[in-house]
């Protein structure tokens, strides 16, 4: 009898014994069978587990991940009673956790890949993770949801000699597992072997793209790099940076205009006051309308980074503060600042007097829905302020949080690690302002300055 013939008779004869407490037709209760195959077939002699054997194999399976799971306490993360508007978010951080929840519910639906949800504590990230594993778990799927500490005292524990389940048993279901659950990545204790179990896992995860869902309250940067680079491959995980406060707190900290905003020092610089600047040639004439084009286009939808370069009193901060005016008026925070003056309040967060300590100090630069870093390039370039700039657009690039930067410097002046976030072409867009300063003036301006001067000549005569 053909093999494949014999195990869809064998599937057909059994389809109702898992229901049935009588003995199994084909193993007489053995659990496993051999099949008719001729001598010299390679499955001849070989013994195979029965459809009885494979129903309670798999009833046991489901049942340890439900265990390890314990969501038996997780029953209220729903999406139904998650609120996907937050509480007294502004636009853009409404839009953050709108689209985060709806990435959820579509990996829900069908899990693949992978999907990480990053932010603070109580952003929502573990609601939503453990929405997913409710909703797979009603409709019959099995997920095995725990929170990293948790998962690795389970593996400690598996050595116990008084423990029903060995280790090897217990590691094979966690890596193996049809969908999992890696809550706060990052809170664990990171002894060599935890860190070792955990790339084993992610290892082996990321080869056989089984379907993931990651949550941590720590910066990517922060994730150990065998870890991290396997988060990074965009073909395989999805990242979201949950941007909202605790929702324990209400609207929390960060909701009305930070202290570090000098936005209100540039009020008036608006789209409807950038001059034109007739006395420019024609071709810096039409780069500056297409400079103000593509800051318009920004303002509209802003996604990725935009960088303005050119000289200084070009009109490259006019555009910055414009775009920044443009979205406060639609309801959005926006954080401008000067590079030296950033520096210098995170410098002020290590006095022992102040209000303010540098973590949350930069974790409010660094989050902030739409960040202006004005004059790029003019800051004390110390290993310090180099390190800080890194880690800050080193994150907001990974995060892929609007920003805004205006620089003097070219491209080859600026630090290799900032330039080559900057080149990506699928996230960054440059332009080159070619005006020269509105204080040199043009043509136009140098001829009226050279008229004045020999009106002076002419009266001291």
């Amino acid at each position: 009898m053909d093999v494949k013939l014999q195990h869809q008779q064998a599937a057909s004869e059994n389809e109702t014994l898992t229901s049935s407490s009588e003995t199994c037709p084909l193993c007489g209760g053995l659990g496993y069978i051999k099949l008719d195959v001729p001598v010299g077939h390679p499955s001849f002699g070989k013994l195979f587990p029965c459809r009885c054997r494979l129903a309670e194999m798999e009833r046991r399976r489901a049942a340890q991940l439900r265990a390890m799971s314990n969501l038996e306490g997780l029953e209220r993360y729903t999406f139904e009673t998650f609120v996907p508007t937050g509480f007294g978010l502004d636009p853009f951080r409404q839009k953050n956790l709108r689209d985060a929840y709806e990435s959820a519910r579509r990996f829900a639906e069908s899990p693949q890949g992978w999907l990480a949800l990053l932010g603070g504590y109580g952003c929502g990230k573990t609601h939503l993770a453990a929405a997913i594993a409710n909703y797979r778990v009603e409709r019959g799927y099995p997920a095995l949801f725990v929170n990293v500490p948790d998962l690795l005292d389970h593996l400690r524990a598996a050595f116990s000699p008084t423990s029903e389940v060995g280790y090897d048993e217990r590691f094979e279901m966690v890596r193996t597992a049809p969908l999992l659950i890696l809550d706060d990545l990052g809170t664990e204790n990171a002894t060599p072997w935890a860190q070792e179990k955990l790339y084993q896992i992610f290892n082996y995860r990321y080869n056989t793209r089984l379907p993931t869902v990651i949550t941590s309250n720590h910066r990517l940067e922060e994730i150990p790099p065998r870890l991290r680079s396997r988060m990074l491959d965009p073909d395989l995980c999805r990242i979201h940076t949950i941007l909202a406060p605790d929702f324990r707190h209400g609207g929390g900290p960060g909701m009305g205009e930070s202290e570090l905003s000098s936005l209100a020092l540039h009020q008036d610089q608006t789209f409807e006051s950038f001059e034109m600047r007739p006395e420019l040639s024609s071709e810096e004439q039409d780069n500056l309308k297409r400079a103000l084009a593509e800051a318009r286009r920004f303002a509209e939808e802003p996604t990725g980074w935009l960088v303005f370069q050119g000289t200084y009193g070009c009109g490259k901060t006019h555009l910055a503060a414009a775009i920044a005016n443009y979205r406060v008026q639609q309801g959005d925070q926006v954080l401008f600042v000067t590079v030296p003056d950033l520096l210098d309040h995170l410098r002020a967060t290590f006095n022992p007097q102040s209000p303010i300590p540098y973590d949350k100090r930069f974790e409010e630069v660094r989050t902030a829905p739409l960040l202006v870093l004005d004059d790029l390039g003019t800051q004390s370039t110390t290993p310090w302020a180099r390190e800080k700039l890194h880690q800050l657009l080193d994150y907001r690039y990974n995060a892929q949080l609007p920003t805004i930067i205006t620089t003097a410097n070219t491209l080859e002046e600026l630090d290799p690690r900032l330039r080559s976030r900057m080149l990506d072409g699928s996230r960054c867009t440059i332009f080159a302002i070619l005006a020269p300063p509105y204080w040199h003036g043009g043509k136009g301006q140098k001829k009226k300055a050279k008229t004045t001067r020999s009106r002076r000549r002419s009266r001291k005569t």
